[in-house]
């Protein structure tokens, strides 16, 4: 009888036993092949949400620092279109002092001034831009307003001139109604080095 009991227990032991092995099976493939894939994709979702976050991030420093660069190139680029609308045309030094000459005519004829003659100086290079010179001898002339008004003309038209150089002559100092002289009026023009910084050599 007791023998009968013990086998009885055993085998409801056995059965315990099996269950309990079966149940810790799946629960091993479960957490196996259910939790544990579950938690890495959670953890590489997360990883790949904060990288692509970055990139976000990322781009729009880069967006905005380009708006910020385009609009400081825009501003150079008006400047220099300024700067070039007060340049002498030509492509040729010949040509820059051709059309100096021209509007300093123009300006005489305008303010009354006759020019005895006109020389066109040894052009200078400045970095990008050139120099160009014109020597001007005007007759004698009786009024000082019509002098003044020239220089004033020419140092404030259109284009960037300038008067590098003066030399007046009064005949008489005590009556100062006739003066003649010279002026070296200057204009810059693009220069031999202009095209390369334009290209960004």
């Amino acid at each position: 009888m007791k023998k009968w009991e013990f086998f009885e227990k055993w085998k409801v032991s056995q059965k315990k036993l099996f269950w309990g092995f079966i149940g810790l099976a799946i629960a091993i493939l479960v957490y196996t092949y259910g939790i544990i894939p579950l938690v890495e994709a959670k953890k590489g979702a997360e990883e790949e949400i904060a990288l692509k976050q970055r990139i976000l991030l990322k781009y729009a420093e880069v967006m905005q620092n380009r708006k910020k660069a385009e609009e400081g190139l825009d501003r150079t680029l008006k400047q220099r279109e300024e700067i070039e609308k007060r340049l002498l045309p030509g492509e040729t030094p010949q040509l820059g002092g051709a059309n100096l000459q021209d509007i300093v005519k123009r300006l005489s004829e305008k303010n009354g001034v006759g020019l005895r003659s006109f020389r066109i100086l040894e052009p200078k290079e400045f970095g990008v831009y050139r120099k160009i010179s014109l020597q001007i001898e005007f007759n004698p002339i009786s009024s000082m307003l019509s002098l003044g008004q020239f220089i004033y003309d020419l140092e404030h038209q259109e284009k960037g001139l300038m008067i590098s150089e003066m030399d007046l002559l009064i005949f008489n100092p005590r009556m100062p109604n006739t003066i003649q002289g010279n002026l070296v009026v200057s204009g810059l023009m693009k220069g031999s080095k202009f095209k390369d910084l334009r290209r960004g050599r």
